[in-house]
């Protein structure tokens, strides 16, 4: 992160659906693969690339790889304001987040994240 994030690049980075989603079941579960955002999601995976990019180039999630998968999670330099709005979204939301969820909690081959199994 080069620049803090202030309101009006948080709101552009959850202006698109897509990025919303992925933003906020990142949030709820802590971290994620590309492979379960395509499932959760039920998007490919160059059109969930796109916008992991756009998400890590705005500052908001950042990256790490871990054998042949590559997990995303917020940012830790992020200010207390924006995980903690995110966290609200997340809590007041569920409804909406309901059938990505479904899909990402029934995936078939779901990877198994050895640091948050530790």
């Amino acid at each position: 992160m080069t620049e803090p994030m202030t309101p009006t690049a948080l709101f552009k980075c959850l202006a698109d659906d897509t990025r919303s989603k992925i933003t906020l079941l990142v949030v709820s579960e802590g971290e994620l693969c590309v492979c379960e955002l395509t499932a959760a999601l039920d998007l490919t995976q160059p059109k969930i690339s796109r916008h992991l990019a756009l998400l890590r180039s705005a500052g908001l999630l950042m990256d790490r790889r871990q054998g042949q998968w590559v997990y995303y999670r917020l940012h830790p330099d992020l200010p207390v304001w924006v995980t903690a709005i995110l966290k609200d979204i997340v809590d007041a939301n569920q409804p909406w987040l309901e059938a990505e969820a479904t899909r990402l909690w029934g995936m078939n081959g779901r990877p198994v994240n050895r640091t948050l199994c530790t």
